[in-house]
């Protein structure tokens, strides 16, 4: 018999074991979902964290109820990641799945009551909203317990829904729903009949009794030849056809119209477009780099503020991806990546795909399948982006890495996405470029003292002048002006001036 130990979305301190029926034993592997009984009855979609064949001696363990994948969602670099981090931080490796995966892959049972025919018609002996929920358990035969808060119109509904179970009227059964849909959208082809240039040619020069499907049918060959594939919403508007008549030209066999899945997001076409240079200070910390690379797996680029650290890591990038890797580029907020997003794809158009949590969960789910299935070549996000399933990851750049905003606060995993991404990549082989006008200490300090590589670049882009500093004692001008004091005279000075000018 083969064994799974297999992790649960729940704080629980272990894995726990479950028996894999023979018919499954060679489908299944480490990094699939599977439906998994846990408790009395409540059903949850774990992951396959390992296989192997010893039969746990304290237990007899249950049997999975189902795979729910085809092949791995999460893979073995990932399941390593998640280990750590539960280790490090004192966490469960439960609260990393769920800290990692997108909500669509996190299914919990449904449940649904079914009625017990053995007992009968006869519900004299219930209260007034147990026999309202029986009569239509009586009628439908299955109802979920969204429907039984419709019929009593009540959220709380669990107390009836228990004396229901306890008087036998009926059982409570638990089911896993798939959240994650492919969006599909309905195209419009030209019949197979039609595609050679003659038969084409003499349809269209046949006098035709419905002169309005003639005219959606021009409107379908010229956005055919603009565009390529045919949406038909945008040939219904080009045209200002009915639907009506659009399935008249499918019944005479002239189009067909079929749904076909499409992307939630759009992508820019993949180029790369590199439109500047750069100075000879960011030439020589490319090269720098480049040079620690060879020694080190982390590198820090410390650079003054405005000196064109990201010119340097658009140049790096451009390294990786030509030979076919991916690169995570990392930032602290959701608030930066806009900025960052726009000069990113100037430059590398559709090979980024941008990860946080401000994407809903289905279109998070149709990214991290992109990035594992490699064609996308470039991740910009925040700390989450960390988990995506990369699968030849070579380059991780951490911008303004002494930020907190790395550090998750609350709920747990109470991770710095920097350290683990610096963990993460030790695995993978991957290299590491940190960037920081204002280095954090530690980083600083693993710089200087040889365990990382440490790179400088002490001059603004263009030669521009660092600003003046000047520190304003407010204390003793706030006792001159008995109260507090916002603006000091200095900085009003300075204000007045710049307006004027």
């Amino acid at each position: 018999m083969l064994y799974a130990q297999v992790i649960l979305p729940l704080a629980i301190p272990k894995t726990y074991t479950y028996a894999i029926p023979e018919a499954w034993s060679a489908q299944i592997a480490p990094g699939m979902r599977v439906e998994v009984v846990f408790g009395r009855q409540k059903k949850y979609a774990g992951i396959v964290k390992l296989l192997h064949r010893e039969k746990p001696a304290a237990f007899e363990p249950k049997e999975i109820l189902n795979i729910l994948d085809s092949e791995p969602v999460v893979n073995k670099g990932q399941l390593e990641l998640w280990s750590w981090i539960a280790d490090y931080y004192m966490c469960t490796e439960g609260e990393v799945m769920s800290a990692a995966l997108p909500s669509n892959f996190k299914l919990s049972s449904e449940t649904t009551l079914i009625y017990n025919e053995e007992y009968g018609d006869d519900f004299s002996l219930l209260d007034d909203q147990e026999y309202v929920v029986a009569e239509a358990l009586l009628l439908k035969k299955e109802l979920k317990l969204q429907e039984v808060q419709q019929i009593l119109d009540s959220a709380h509904v669990y107390p009836v829904v228990k004396r229901l179970i306890e008087h036998k009227v009926c059982w409570a059964w638990e089911s896993l729903k798939e959240k994650y849909a492919e969006k599909k959208e309905s195209f419009v082809f030209l019949h197979d009949d039609y595609k050679e240039e003659e038969k084409l040619a003499e349809l269209l020069n046949k006098k035709s009794n419905a002169p309005k499907q003639m005219e959606l049918l021009m409107a379908f060959l010229h956005l055919q030849r603009t565009s390529g594939e045919v949406k038909q919403s945008e040939l219904l508007k080009k045209s200002g056809a009915s639907a009506a008549q659009l399935k008249g030209l499918a019944e005479k066999g002239i189009v067909a119209v079929k749904k076909l899945s499409v992307d939630r997001i759009r992508y820019l076409p993949k180029d790369i477009q590199i439109d500047f240079s750069l100075s000879d200070a960011q030439a020589r910390a490319l090269n720098e780099v480049r040079a620690s690379f060879e020694q080190k797996m982390v590198c820090l680029l410390h650079g003054v503020t405005s000196s064109g650290k990201t010119q340097v890591y658009v140049r790096l990038i451009e390294e990786y991806i030509q030979t076919g890797k991916q690169v995570l580029y990392l930032l602290p907020e959701i608030a930066l990546t806009s900025q960052v997003i726009r000069r990113l794809q100037k430059h590398f158009g559709g090979h980024i795909a941008i990860y946080h949590s401000k994407f809903n969960p289905n279109e998070r789910v149709e990214i991290w399948n992109k990035v594992k299935d490699g064609s996308v070549k470039i991740v910009l996000g925040a700390r989450s982006a960390l988990f995506l399933p990369f699968t030849d990851l070579c380059l991780v750049i951490i911008d303004e890495e002494h930020d907190t905003s790395y550090k998750q606060q609350d709920p747990a995993p109470r991770y710095n996405a920097r350290d683990a991404a610096i963990f993460y990549a030790s695995r993978l082989g991957a290299k590491v470029l940190l960037g920081s006008a204002t280095p954090s200490l530690e980083s600083y300090f693993n710089a200087s003292t040889g365990k990382y590589g440490l790179v400088e670049l002490n001059e603004r882009f263009g030669n521009i002048l660092l600003p003046e500093i000047r520190i304003v004692d407010t204390r003793n001008l706030a006792r001159k002006e008995q109260g507090k004091l916002m603006i000091s005279p200095a900085l009003q000075a300075s204000i007045d001036q710049t307006v004027q000018s």
